[in-house]
């Protein structure tokens, strides 16, 4: 008896592990909000790895996020966003015959769009991408899955045929920019001397503007080194400013920095440092208000789509007044009448200085996000921490964006004049998009 009893708790201990070993792994609860961020965490990372100037990044966020959007809007009907934009066809229904996971379909949109506009670590995407579609075919019914996949990629299609024809890939082709000796006019800067980054940007296609140049600011005060006049104070502004930096101005220096690719030198040693771009920076931002503000799936998706509208058409107007006054950087001219010595605080990122990048986009996405939500939305910024080791509390979107604003000038790389117009330029850009997507559907 003793051995018949052995014999049988034996057995039913290998049936049960062969019974658990045949077990599929336990899928994690499907939530489409928590889907879409982090969708879009996964491409920031991407995008950090294989360093995109922050101009080529925003095209990234743009069309994967427009992508997204179009697909997950039909569970609730919410209308298109694309239809409201420069250059898109006409987006695909979902077929009425048949059933749907739309953020499964918002998924394969977004990463079929990424992967082609274009991303080079997939590898990294390829897992990503594996481990949710696993996670779907667990869960859903496979007529769903089907349909949902096939579904996202039309999305996917349409929105790709317009990337193909937005002047990215003719902007490959352009000759190096390596500014001027002239008087007041950009050259390359300390310490690597590089050229000037993404020069003709502003022949890209933009989403809602007439045109890049649509809201060009005013010609930036004449070079002039003679003590007192108007450019020599902004010069000698700067200089002070970062001779007598406080403790807090260069936390929010560093804070904001967002260079994609700082070049260190220590000693004989030279290594790069990435980072997150200003644009990822704003979509981690969107990401938070997201979670903070309990946005269902279809808010979710256009916070992100509008934020990336945002950034993408602010750094277009932004870089045709770079290159067309090409202003000359504030380490040039320090140097030059200064102090020889002199180093900004931040490293000089290559391009011509008037007006900010980071002043132009942020101001323009605040200026969306706080149409989306709400003014005076107090929440912690902790975006940036993973990679900085930093957060910060903010009053408003607004006050964020001009915190950044700021920080250009506490940075060393940025003239007073030049974050300010940028922040007006910015809020001009903001507003349209408003105007255009969010407005006009309001009055319908």
């Amino acid at each position: 008896m003793k051995i018949k009893l052995g014999y049988f708790l034996g057995f039913a201990c290998i049936l049960i592990m062969m019974f658990s070993c045949n077990q599929k792994p336990v899928s994690k609860p499907l939530d489409s909000v928590d889907i879409l961020i982090n969708n879009e965490d996964q491409l920031t990372q991407i995008i950090i790895y294989d360093v995109f100037t922050p101009p080529v990044a925003s095209r990234i966020y743009v069309y994967s996020s427009i992508a997204a959007y179009e697909a997950i809007r039909h569970l609730n009907n919410a209308p298109s966003v694309a239809e409201k934009l420069n250059g898109f066809d006409k987006m695909p229904m979902p077929d009425k015959s048949k059933k749907y996971d739309f953020t499964l379909a918002a998924t394969k949109a977004f990463f079929k769009v990424a992967r082609n506009v274009k991303v080079f670590s997939v590898d990294s995407l390829n897992a990503y991408e594996k481990s949710v579609y696993d996670n779907y075919k667990a869960q859903i019914d496979p007529a769903v899955y089907e349909a949902s996949v096939a579904y996202g990629d039309t999305i996917a299609s349409v929105v790709l045929k317009r990337a193909k024809t937005d002047g990215y890939f003719i902007s490959r082709g352009k000759a190096k920019y390596l500014g001027s000796n002239e008087p007041g006019k950009w050259r390359p800067t300390p310490p690597d001397y590089l050229d000037g980054v993404e020069w003709c940007w502003n022949t890209m296609k933009p989403m809602v503007l007439d045109s890049a140049s649509q809201f060009a600011p005013a010609v930036p005060p004449k070079y002039d080194t003679k003590p007192g006049s108007t450019f020599y104070n902004l010069v000698k502004e700067v200089y002070d400013i970062n001779k007598n930096l406080t403790p807090e101005q260069k936390l929010i220096a560093k804070y904001w920095d967002d260079n994609p690719f700082v070049i260190e030198h220590a000693g004989h040693m030279t290594f790069g440092n990435k980072k997150i771009t200003p644009g990822g920076h704003w979509m981690g931002i969107a990401a938070q208000i997201i979670k903070q503000e309990k946005a269902d799936p279809v808010k979710a998706a256009q916070t992100f789509a509008l934020t990336s509208i945002a950034l993408f058409d602010g750094f277009i107007s932004c870089w045709d007044e770079k290159y067309r006054s090409s202003y000359v950087r504030p380490v040039t001219v320090i140097k030059d009448i200064m102090d020889k010595d002199w180093m900004p605080f931040l490293q000089t990122p290559p391009f011509p200085e008037y007006t900010s990048g980071h002043s132009t986009i942020t101001a323009s996405a605040a200026t969306v996000l706080t149409k989306l939500y709400r003014d005076n939305l107090v929440f912690e910024d902790s975006s940036d921490y993973k990679y900085i080791g930093l957060k910060r509390k903010f009053s408003s979107l607004s006050a964020a964006a001009d915190e950044c604003s700021m920080s250009r000038v506490y940075g060393g790389i940025h003239y007073t004049i030049s974050v300010n117009t940028g922040a007006a330029m910015g809020k001009q850009v903001g507003g349209l998009i408003n105007h255009k997507i969010l407005e006009q559907s309001e009055n319908k």
